[in-house]
């Protein structure tokens, strides 16, 4: 993998860790601090809670007091602000009055003087692995005053079924209250399925995301309700599964990832953590701290646990056995068939009016030059077009997926092509076996307007470090000659590139020179 991390410490994110300390390591901040620091990101701690306790019991619980829970947070502003906070343990009501007060007034008056937007994660803990209660005696906490104040909460089956006064029986009752808690609390919920509960499958933990919104995601995936189900792992070594979960996902968060994004990663950061997990105590042993996930195996199925759009099961396209190499995508037919003159082998004819009188016909003439050329010509959006005239392939965005007929085109044998620009994005788009995906855009972009961000170099890393081998992946957005060889030491396997040719007075020899480099970049460490 080309180091492309942060190396410096100054420039790893700073996450917060507010938490209660657990002497016997395997959970609470000491657990929030090793899954910080094995993301790259800087961790600091505000030690709500000093525990007694080992791998089989928690024999005292002791409050730090409140002067000294406001001080540490007051210190940490000044000089050490946060990207992403993690609330875990909170002792009493009194913590969660004078920590939420702070949050709205001390951390939103930050936001507004920096610019900034902070993640907060709140694990409302309750009880240990070992079954013991951490939050003072039976009287249910009031977390009501958080109201507005999270990005996210994530309960277990016992949390959630105490969050909202009821007990919960099947997987029906705990979504509907998952979305009550969701609307309670006016935030996103990740409620819990690892332990035994109205989720727990033997073969599967199967969390549910009820998520009401989430900045820079797609708005197909807002106000939403999803299920993430990862292989059950055979283990007793689950000491501090939550809290690594949580600070996982402020830590994914504070490295520049969308929620979704980060509730995936960190499900699959525990699932790889359970399987090295280790046992030195008793009871229960800690997840081991293996590094940013990079199997794909270890992520969650992600499916639709609403009325809303849903991919179909058991679909599969055509495989693309050779490169695809500089990838032209192209709005009118003289320049694709230009481009087909220079050498180019793969391209995709992206007409972005559809009402154009003659749509059909640019589309019709282009499937053809694709034959008269032999190259793989793919027709952007327009798969019925495609369909009917028979192309070689058809490119599709996120939200296109939901309303094209998917089986009608793998039936045909065509080849799809996916635009992806997120781990959640690229975990639905593999779900259907595409013939490539695409991953974007990595560089500022004209060429369209997008929902997103630019990904970046760090972001294509670690695309391809996941999917590697898997499809060919495609990078696309903002790339000309200047950012060739940086992207291709990423190892993707392939490059699109858009205005380096549409903008270009020469075209043809714009697309060899290009091509040229791309095949000779060189790559070495």
């Amino acid at each position: 993998m080309a180091n492309l991390e942060p190396t410096s410490s100054a420039l790893k994110p700073v996450v917060w860790s507010i938490a209660g300390s657990d002497s016997g390591g395997g959970a609470g901040i000491q657990a929030d601090l090793a899954t910080m620091n094995d993301l790259a990101c800087h961790a600091c701690t505000v030690i709500t809670t000093l525990t007694a306790q080992s791998s089989v019991a928690v024999n005292l619980v002791e409050p730090v007091s409140d002067e000294m829970l406001l001080a540490q947070l007051d210190t940490l502003l000044q000089d050490l602000p946060p990207k992403a906070i993690k609330i875990g343990l909170l002792a009493n009501q009194r913590q969660i009055d004078l920590l939420s007060r702070w949050l709205a007034l001390d951390l939103d008056d930050h936001k507004k003087r920096s610019g900034t937007e902070v993640a907060v994660i709140l694990d409302p803990v309750m009880i240990a692995s070992c079954g013991d209660r951490l939050d003072g005696d039976d009287t249910r906490l009031d977390f009501t005053p958080f109201k507005g104040l999270l990005t996210l909460i994530t309960p277990n089956a016992f949390e959630l079924g105490e969050l909202v006064g009821q007990s919960l029986a099947d997987m029906s009752q705990y979504h509907l209250a998952a979305q009550d808690l969701a609307q309670l609390l006016d935030t996103n919920v990740l409620a819990k399925g690892g332990d035994k509960g109205p989720a727990w499958r033997t073969d599967a933990a199967q969390d549910i995301f009820v998520c009401t919104h989430a900045i820079a995601c797609s708005e197909m995936h807002q106000g939403r309700s999803f299920l993430l189900s990862s292989p059950r792992i055979a283990s007793n070594n689950n000491h501090g599964t939550g809290c690594t979960l949580s600070s996982a996902i402020a830590s994914v968060m504070a490295s520049g990832f969308v929620l979704h994004d980060a509730i995936v990663v960190a499900k699959a950061y525990v699932s790889a953590g359970i399987k090295h997990s280790y046992r030195v105590g008793g009871g229960p042993g800690p997840l081991a701290r293996t590094g940013w996930p990079r199997e794909l195996s270890n992520f969650p199925k992600i499916s639709s646990l609403d009325a809303g759009p849903s991919l179909p099961r058991g679909i599969k396209f055509k495989a693309i056995d050779e490169r695809l190499g500089l990838y032209p995508v192209v709005s009118d037919l003289p320049l694709l068939e230009t481009l087909l003159k220079a050498g180019a082998k793969t391209i995709q004819l992206r007409i972005k009016d559809e009402n154009d009188p003659q749509l059909e016909d640019k589309i019709a003439q282009a499937i053809a030059l694709g034959r008269d050329y032999q190259a793989k010509v793919f027709i952007n959006d327009y798969w019925e077009l495609a369909l009917k005239h028979n192309a070689y392939g058809v490119h599709l965005g996120q939200e296109d997926l939901y309303v094209a007929d998917l089986k009608r085109i793998a039936d045909a044998q065509m080849a799809l092509g996916i635009s992806s620009h997120s781990y959640f994005e690229l975990i639905l788009a593999s779900q259907i076996t595409p013939s490539y995906i695409a991953l974007g855009h990595i560089f500022p972009t004209t060429t369209k307007v997008m929902p997103s961000a630019p990904q970046g170099l760090m972001k294509l890393q670690h695309y391809v470090d996941l999917f590697k081998g898997h499809y060919p992946l495609v990078a696309i957005g903002g790339i000309d000659a200047s950012r060739i060889e940086t992207v291709k030491r990423t190892g993707v396997d392939d490059v699109a590139v858009v205005r380096a040719l549409t903008e270009s007075e020469q075209p043809g020899a714009t697309y060899r020179t290009l091509s040229s480099a791309w095949e000779q970049a060189n790559v070495a460490e």
